[in-house]
This record gives structure tokens, C-alpha cells and sequence, in this order.
């Protein structure tokens, strides 16, 4: 396994986020939004308002399946315009006919730790499942996800769910989710080709989740979902990024869903970087586009 030479060429100069930025910026230049219906709203939560952005079909949906969607960003960063939300958002839409709810979570920092961004995306989950027809979204087809620490938050609030006994999503969608703690090592050739920002070594992981939980010692469950067993989970898919120091917290949750009896689908992104679903999707890393197909897929299966 390589780093794709696509990528790293866009890569070879980036430092920081401010060059990783422009580097997605020049090479994808020439990609165009879908266009969708795109509305602000608010769900009520346990810290206050939480601000969701509901996409959906220019014509009006009925029965449609959906997806609560939550960014990435390490806990601490990242918004509901980045391209991981704003983007792939647009896509399902575009694509699958779906309706897609963005979840703008509070971000850890000073004075907010965990489960404050949980809490938002739990509340973002009822209220969307109890408005799911209001947007033309059958509530049977609405599924959960989001990419990388979204992806935690997305588990989480799933094994809320199934501890409530309260409805639960139709699938569940994880982008080189942060599960563990420790996260499981896997040899990865590439990863040395990849800039630092783009590097999940345990000092960056240490760094991680202390900026959520405050510690690193005795977690809570909820903050390390893939501590607990998955039994009761609904059918998951996994959409990993080959070249990713994380690909093996995402690996090992499959086999612990296999092992639970819960359906899962493993998609490995080849020669992409954590966090590949940030970048657009255009002809030249065309395993973008064939992550967000694997996801159409999913959300297509779902059964009113």
C-alpha cells in the first residue's frame, strides 16, 4: 500500500491546516455543489439550542430514507461547513435521494468537555427521529453516522440508544471512526509520506482525548464506545481510510461486531489519508466518489 501519488503530490508542501486547506482548495477547484434544499434549524438540548442544517431534494421527499451526519475535527475543531459535513451532505442528497441532518455539536474546549458534544448529537437524534416525517423522511430509514471523532459521537449516542430502548437507527455509518483507547496499532506502509497533521501516533491520540474527557485514565464507556460489546447495534458500515493510523480502531470494532452478530460491511479507501471524505470528490481520487457510493448503498437498503 502506497499513499495515492494524487494526494501526495497535493501534499507534499502542507505544514499545517492553513496548507492543507489550500492544497484541497487548488485540486479541487473545479468541483461544483450539488445543488439541494438547505434549511437551518434547532433541536432543543440538555446545554441548550442545538443548530442542525437539514439538506434535502429540490423536490420534495416523501418516505425518503435519512442520515443524522456528524463531523469530524478531534473534538475541538471543525463545523457543519466543512466539506466532511457541507459536502458529503450535498452528496447524499444528490445521489441517494436521502435527507441529511448535520449536527453543529459543541466542541470540547475550555469549559466544555465531555459528553457535552455527545449530549448535542443525542439531542439532535430525537429530535430528528420525532420530525423524520416532517422532512419527508420515513422514520425506519433513518440511519446514523459521522466521520472520524464524529464517528465516536455517532456510536455512542447508538449504544444510548440501545440502553434506552428507544428507536433505533435503520444503519449506522462510520468514517475512520476514533473508537478505542488506546487505539489497536496496525503496520501501515505510507504513513510516513503523510504531513503531521495528518499523523495519529499515540502522543497525538493521548493529546485527543484528553482535550474531550479531560483525562486519559478511567474513560467512561460513552467516550470510547468500542470499549463496550456491540450487541444490539443495527447493521453497520465501516468506510476506512487505507493510509490511517486509526484504520485499525475502525478494523477492530468490525470484528467486534462480527463477532456480536451484527451485520457489518467494511470499505477501505485505497491510498487515501485519514479524514478523505473532507476533500470533494473529483475524477482524480476517485475512491472518494466510491466512498460515498458505499454509503448511498447503505442508506438504500434501509426498509420503511
Amino acid at each position: 500500500m502506497s499513499l495515492d501519488a494524487v494526494m501526495a503530490h497535493a501534499l507534499r508542501d502542507v505544514l499545517d491546516w492553513d496548507d492543507y486547506a489550500r492544497a484541497v482548495t487548488d485540486l479541487t477547484s473545479a468541483y461544483v455543489r450539488p445543488p439541494v434544499d438547505v434549511s437551518e434549524q434547532s433541536a432543543p438540548g440538555p446545554r441548550g439550542p442545538v443548530r442542525i442544517r437539514v439538506y434535502r431534494p429540490l423536490e420534495a421527499a416523501t418516505d425518503a430514507p435519512g442520515l443524522l451526519w456528524v463531523h469530524g475535527g478531534g473534538f475541538t475543531a471543525g463545523d457543519i461547513d466543512m466539506a466532511e459535513s457541507d459536502v458529503v451532505a450535498r452528496e447524499l442528497v444528490a445521489r441517494a435521494g436521502a435527507v441529511v441532518a448535520s449536527v453543529d455539536y459543541r466542541l470540547a474546549g475550555p469549559g466544555t468537555r465531555f459528553p457535552a458534544p455527545l449530549d448535542d448529537v443525542d439531542a439532535a437524534w430525537t429530535w430528528l427521529h420525532g420530525r423524520a416525517e416532517e422532512f419527508g423522511i420515513h422514520p425506519a430509514r433513518l440511519s446514523l453516522g459521522g466521520c472520524s471523532a464524529g464517528g465516536n459521537l455517532a456510536a455512542a449516542t447508538a449504544f444510548r440508544l440501545v440502553d434506552r430502548g428507544g428507536p433505533q437507527p435503520a444503519a449506522l455509518v462510520l468514517g475512520y471512526p476514533l473508537l478505542h483507547f488506546p487505539v489497536p496499532g496496525v503496520e501501515i506502509d505510507g504513513v510516513d509520506d503523510l504531513p503531521d497533521i495528518l499523523r495519529f501516533g499515540l502522543a497525538r491520540d493521548i493529546d485527543v482525548m484528553r482535550a474531550y474527557v479531560g483525562r486519559i485514565d478511567d474513560l467512561p464507556v460513552d467516550a470510547i464506545p468500542g470499549s463496550r460489546n456491540p450487541r444490539g447495534l443495527p447493521r453497520t458500515l465501516l468506510a476506512l481510510s487505507e493510509i490511517d493510523e486509526l484504520r485499525g480502531s475502525g478494523e477492530l470494532f468490525a470484528v467486534q461486531l462480527g463477532d456480536a452478530g451484527v451485520p457489518v460491511r467494511v470499505e477501505v479507501a485505497a491510498g487515501m489519508p485519514h479524514g478523505h471524505l473532507n476533500i470533494p470528490p473529483i475524477a482524480a481520487l476517485p475512491e472518494i466518489g466510491r466512498t460515498l457510493d458505499a454509503i448511498v448503498d447503505v442508506l438504500g437498503d434501509t426498509v420503511a
